[in-house]
């Protein structure tokens, strides 16, 4: 096969049976995991940065996003439900695919879960520091909660809610999957009261001019704001500790994306049509993007007067359209509930770090499982060293677009994946089947091409450099250590007390289990 070494369902299914997670998880608590992991910094504090890149255009942004991501769920809904293992989209690519492509999606990822759980660090600390300043008229130096590139010098509240969520992962999933069903709560509830305050005193007026920097300025939007959608295909990461994963799997990934996405397009009509979502322009009316020194000078020229400039773009909307307590309650809420996003990304990065050591590509350490709360302790530890540093140093902004290359890469991955493996083994049970697949997954390829290159250049040229570095780490250690490469693979699960077993390779450098041809 062109793609090389592939790892069968067969064989997959079996390894997770045999050096598997608890299964704790019911369809109420995925769904209730998704939605923690896709409603957080994305609609709390990526508006501001839409708006200026869209304007009143961003509502189109936000349809644009979520419609890419509604067919790449129809696809990751039916890769879940067959193959309900830890994983996403990298085992998924293992067995379709072959293991270059499966590194390659597994190193991507890397970029989705890892960095965006540092961008949802720095957005909480936004809220903190706004909530503290306007409840209690405390001013708090930037010094110690922006990072170097945004003019300080360390952020020390991101650092030290990303540690803090780190330890609660490390105790487990089901004390986890508890702590954040509360805090979606408490996130559902503060979204309601915007919308319900907010929606009832638009003005038809703020939506004009609706594009004012044309249909560029939405699709440049519409890939920052996909990031206000990452996280739905986390859930299909906790396909190993789910009760009941052919039934509950479809339901958490498109029940959670359902849900989020009407709140996503009330609360972004909500903001526009009261205080208005214009990007703010140079003083020679040159467009500025976010996150420039530009764009901050001009800001503190205005006073901060635009949704535009505001860190708590929700919180900053109700104080000034006369609900000041409303809105530090907002800032409350958002400081409560987004560390389930947190929450959720490292515990997706966690497994797919767990799944990629069972499989011989990363240090047999990475898979150890605590003996006491069974869960993968020494990567969660060293995934949330990683992302402390990421929140400690990086702009928000500048995180979530490197998020967002490689969670696209990922995406179009499964969707290629449901379409080989259709014609590939046509025959296999589905206990949910993609609707018209070869439109639905064509689109979502399609889709994901199109929201990476709107990115910017920067993000487009971190991601092929980071995929460079990811190549040379393959090919210098994981491709000689692979299991699979090595011709260990597991056997079927009714012999799960047999430890893997070395077989021939076949020709092309497919295995099969008892190495029997296919």
């Amino acid at each position: 096969m062109i793609f090389g070494r592939v790892k069968p369902l067969s064989a997959i299914l079996a390894t997770a049976e045999k050096k598997s997670l608890h299964r704790s998880l019911g369809a109420f608590q995925l769904t209730m995991l998704g939605i923690g992991a896709v409603i957080g910094t994305g609609i709390f504090v990526l508006t501001a940065e839409a708006a200026q890149k869209a304007g009143p255009g961003m509502m189109i942004s936000f349809i644009i996003a979520g419609a890419v991501c509604a067919v790449a769920a129809l696809c990751y809904a039916e890769m879940a439900s067959m193959v309900p293992v830890s994983g996403s989209a990298y085992t998924y690519s293992y067995a379709v695919m072959g293991e270059l492509i499966a590194w390659m999606v597994g190193w991507a990822l890397i970029l989705e879960y890892a960095v965006a759980a540092g961008a949802v660090s720095v957005g909480w600390s936004g809220y903190l520091i706004g909530y503290i300043e306007h409840a209690f008229s405390i001013e708090v130096p930037d010094t110690l909660t922006l990072g170097p590139l945004d003019g300080g010098t360390i952020n020390l509240p991101a650092m030290i809610i990303a540690a803090l969520v780190t330890m609660l992962l490390v105790r487990g999933t089901k004390e986890s999957a508890t702590v954040n069903a509360v805090l979606v709560g408490i996130k559902i509830v503060a979204l309601t009261a915007f919308i319900i305050l907010a929606v009832p005193v638009m003005r038809m007026e703020q939506f004009e001019p609706f594009a004012p920097l044309g249909f560029g300025g939405i699709s440049a939007a519409a890939a920052s704001i996909f990031f206000a959608y990452v996280g739905f295909d986390a859930v299909s990461t906790a396909a190993e500790e789910t009760k009941n994963p052919q039934r509950n799997m479809p339901i958490g990934l498109i029940g959670s994306l359902g849900i989020c996405t009407l709140f996503y397009i009330l609360v972004a009509a909500g903001v526009i049509g009261t205080v208005g979502a214009q990007p703010v322009m140079g003083p020679a009316g040159e467009v500025l993007e976010p996150g420039t020194a530009a764009l901050t000078a001009q800001c503190n020229a205005i006073a901060n007067q635009a949704v535009t400039c505001s860190n708590e773009a929700l919180a900053w909307t109700l104080r000034q359209i006369g609900w000041p307590q409303i809105g530090n309650l907002i800032g409350l809420a958002a400081i409560l509930a987004l560390p389930s996003v947190i929450l959720m990304m490292m515990f997706g990065q966690t497994r797919i770090f767990f799944v990629m050591s069972r499989d011989g590509l990363l240090p047999a350490a990475f898979s150890k499982v605590h003996p006491r709360f069974n869960t993968p302790h020494v990567i969660t530890v060293l995934t949330g060293i990683f992302v402390v540093l990421f929140a400690g140093f990086f702009p928000v902004g500048q995180l979530a677009n490197i998020s967002n290359s490689g969670t696209l890469f990922a995406f179009a991955a499964v969707s290629i994946a449901v379409m080989v493996l259709r014609r590939t083994d046509a025959t296999r049970h589905r206990p949910f089947r993609t609707p018209a697949i070869f439109v639905v997954a064509p689109l979502s390829i399609a889709g994901c091409i199109y929201l990476f290159f709107s990115l910017d250049s920067r993000s487009i040229l971190l991601f092929f450099c980071w995929a460079l570095v990811g190549l040379a780490v393959y090919f210098l250690y994981s491709r000689s250590r692979s299991f699979v490469g090595q011709g260990i693979i597991d056997v079927p699960e009714d012999d799960v007390g047999i430890p893997p077993q070395p077989v021939p390779p076949l020709p092309g450098g497919i295995h099969t289990p008892g190495g029997k041809d296919a």
